[in-house]
């Protein structure tokens, strides 16, 4: 099929383009019309994020030193309002570096959160000693790498250090062996066990895939690849042992933004990005497909509005997030 839009029951271009959501509307603008990012259309997008809707709420609650709320309570004890979580946020929402506030959040979680030894992001740490070893995690570390190359960090030593840590110590475990010994394996279950966590896995290759093709090295290639071929095994969102169940029921209902968490639109977004056209996505493209309604938009299902430091649309209503994402990954797949 070359006519993406034929899966549509409807066209909702144009209302991607209403100048109430200018994120959306950049994006819309860019990857589903070809626009050029430079064009008049597309810099004023880009303007507009910096002055309507969330961006500038979540900027204006940020302390000075870069953090929100309290400096160390940048991750677990501040869900979904702390620093971490706003730093996904922003970099979702396409917040321009060139913002001091900005360039400010990302100082500090490389100084606060990262491990210094490894590269690693970690959930407590503090700005003397850095991330705590003990305390690293796979999906905090793809998250924090991901925002940071999306806020133009790509080069920034902190930043190669943590794709570093993603190709040497991110693992595929599926179950069919012992689990994995030593740091940083021996200390979360959930995340390393005989089965590696699958949000870990999905917020690593995010990350890598957020690397321009030509700057992968080697060793990203392959753990692109790799990864790749663990969330295939699995089509995408079932059990790899038994494709006819599926993992997780919530990962069925789309959301934005997701912080941690997955969902099938999420991992066919990845999928897709990196040129994948699989028979194994099929089913969860259809799931897809199925989802919109007759002016081809999608709701959201899942929010953590009301937690953030602002809100995101509203639960059960048409999503011009999802609405997005959706057009996203059908353009890319069926083209």
């Amino acid at each position: 099929m070359s006519d993406w839009r034929s899966v549509l029951k409807g066209d909702p271009t144009d209302w991607l383009l209403e100048p109430d959501n200018p994120s959306v509307r950049y994006l819309a603008l860019t990857e589903l019309l070809g626009r050029s990012p430079t064009s008049a259309a597309a810099r004023q997008a880009r303007r507009d994020i910096m002055k309507t809707g969330p961006v500038p709420i979540i900027l204006f609650k940020q302390e000075k030193g870069g953090y929100w709320g309290q400096a160390e309570d940048f991750y677990l004890r501040s869900k979904y309002r702390g620093t971490v979580w706003s730093i996904i946020t922003l970099a979702e929402l396409g917040a321009n570096v060139s913002d001091e506030r900005v360039r400010r959040a990302a100082e500090f979680i490389l100084n606060w959160s990262q491990d210094r030894s490894s590269g690693a992001f970690a959930y407590q740490g503090s700005a003397k000693e850095g991330g705590s070893p003990p305390l690293v995690l796979p999906c905090l570390t793809g998250n924090m790498v991901w925002s940071l190359i999306r806020f133009g960090y790509l080069d920034d030593s902190g930043v190669q250090f943590g794709i570093d840590w993603a190709v040497k110590y991110m693992r595929f475990d599926d179950g069919d062996g012992p689990a994995p010994s030593g740091w940083p394996y021996d200390k979360f279950e959930k995340c390393w066990g005989r089965h590696t966590c699958h949000m870990g896995v999905v917020k690593l290759l995010k990350a890598l895939a957020e690397i321009p093709p030509s700057r992968r090295s080697r060793g990203v290639k392959w753990t692109i690849e790799d990864a790749a071929a663990h969330l295939l095994k699995h089509h995408v969102h079932k059990r790899s042992h038994d494709v006819a169940q599926v993992s997780k029921p919530e990962w069925l209902k789309f959301g934005f933004p997701l912080m941690a968490n997955t969902d099938v639109l999420e991992v066919l977004g990845i999928l897709t990005r990196l040129g994948y056209r699989d028979e194994r996505m099929r089913e969860a493209i259809e799931l897809v497909v199925s989802k919109q309604d007759e002016q081809g938009r999608w709701r959201l299902e899942s929010t953590y509005n009301g937690r953030m430091q602002a809100r995101i649309e509203q639960q059960g209503k048409p999503s011009k997030w999802v609405t997005l994402n959706a057009l996203r990954v059908l353009k890319r797949f069926y083209e």
